[in-house]
């Protein structure tokens, strides 16, 4: 089991992980990044436009391993579908 740290950003603003999270299995990561994202748009409710949101996930070394784009819930549909 690894910690990772999930920090979310449109390249001006950050919400920093500083705990971060255990995650067993590497695949689970992009899953986490998806609820992270989720996450910070419930808490920064009042905008509108997240299409320069994504998810930079970091090992403890500090080494990027994922960055996932933000998913707003109707792209969420298409991506599943």
């Amino acid at each position: 089991m690894a910690r990772y740290r999930f920090h979310a950003t449109n390249g001006l603003e950050c919400v920093f992980d500083a705990r971060g999270k255990d995650i067993r299995v590497p695949e689970r990561l992009v899953r986490r990044a998806d609820e992270v994202a989720q996450e910070v748009m419930r808490s920064l409710d009042d905008r509108a436009d997240w299409s320069d949101w994504h998810v930079s996930v970091h090992d403890l070394s500090g080494r990027r391993v994922l960055v996932q784009p933000f998913v707003s819930g109707a792209e969420d549909h298409l991506r599943l579908a």
